[in-house]
């Protein structure tokens, strides 16, 4: 998506794929308009966007809190275009990184703690594109990477490092973060027993991370065709969750067990893998379990149940270089933004192997 921005004085248009409403999901090119960018902000030349499922929950509305038209894409490298007057760390022609936040308060002691996700300012976080996370009653919205160009305010831009390829690196701003964040937060180390469910695009980042940590990685999946991956990904183990006979043998065994199932399940069975005062936490799910948990297997062993969602522009930058460090990347496969309806249903469908990622130029 090759576009000249046309500019006037206090707007510029570019061109971008999104949803026009709730009855019409199906993603076309539109015009968008954005203002005139700030002091601190920058505009991006977009390269590269990653096709994350919560963009396609968002375009059809099943959070309830969709703000059309959508413009989705919250893994974006790009090449910088237009400086504001008062960029300090960044200058035009730098390559760099936008995930799910644009801006927040910077004020609240929660983005003082680094951890921008959690804002209590006025608005909550500026989320990349679907406008103020926490202000319903807001007009206000913003458009993602699914077009030409983006902006971002500059604390919220990303360093690529030289070790990660540009072309794969994108969904390590939503999917690297999604896991590595709950990984660290709950001190997984060397020697630590680690389960990890789900081998697709959350979970084929989280075996790779974990297994970087020290830890002795187990894969945990419904489909046995996974199994050949999850080794290659760096698991030691892989356990196929519809074998009960493997399930009861692997009863309170792990240190912590990481989920990445994206849609409603249930989740008693994976309790019961826990170790006593083990962990168990859930990303990706926006919703509840499909069955109530039993507290009893919970409390019997002193268990923890918990849940993460992304992480902070620091968590970010942390993951971003620690996947350099090690050689780790997203195993994606590359379309251009005419095919991103084609990509939506293969995802739907669980036919991706692991990640699309949009080549915005191609």
């Amino acid at each position: 998506m090759n576009q000249e921005i046309e500019y006037t004085e206090k707007t510029f248009t570019v061109k971008g794929f999104g949803a026009k409403g709730e009855n019409n999901t199906t993603l076309v090119e539109m015009d968008i308009e954005r203002p005139m960018i700030k002091d601190n902000e920058v505009i991006i030349d977009v390269l590269y966007t990653g096709v994350c499922h919560s963009d396609i929950h968002q375009v059809a509305n099943d959070w309830e809190n969709t703000r059309y038209p959508c413009i989705p894409g919250h893994e974006v490298i790009g090449k910088i275009l237009k400086a504001g007057a008062n960029i300090k760390k960044f200058k035009e022609g730098d390559i760099v990184g936008v995930g799910c936040m644009i801006d927040s308060c910077q004020t609240c002691a929660q983005c003082e703690n680094d951890e921008e996700q959690f804002c209590t300012g006025p608005h909550g976080p500026t989320m990349t594109y679907n406008g103020y996370f926490g202000d319903p009653d807001s007009d206000y919205n913003t458009y993602g990477g699914f077009a030409s160009h983006i902006v971002s305010t500059e604390d919220f831009l990303l360093n690529i490092p030289k070790g990660l390829d540009i072309k794969k690196a994108a969904p390590i701003l939503c999917a690297g973060v999604t896991t590595y964040s709950p990984l660290k937060h709950w001190n997984v180390k060397k020697g630590d027993n680690i389960g990890i469910v789900g081998v697709g695009g959350l979970g084929h980042m989280g075996v790779q991370i974990a297994k970087a940590m020290g830890a002795k990685v187990t894969a945990i999946t419904t489909s046995e065709s996974k199994r050949k991956d999850a080794l290659e990904l760096g698991a030691h183990a892989v356990i196929i969750s519809s074998n009960q006979e493997e399930m009861k043998a692997n009863q309170m065994t792990f240190d912590f067990i990481l989920i990445t199932i994206p849609e409603a399940f249930d989740v008693n069975p994976y309790v019961n893998l826990i170790a006593p005062r083990g962990s168990l936490v859930t990303v990706g799910l926006l919703g509840p379990y499909k069955e109530p948990t039993n507290n009893m297997n919970v409390a019997m062993y002193a268990r923890q149940l918990g849940g993460s969602f992304i992480g902070g522009i620091k968590e970010t930058q942390d993951v971003l270089d620690f996947c350099a460090k090690h050689n780790i990347h997203p195993e994606v496969e590359m379309i251009k933004v005419e095919d991103v309806n084609k990509a939506f249903t293969k995802v739907n469908e669980g036919k991706v192997r692991y990640r699309y990622v949009i080549d915005m130029k191609a």
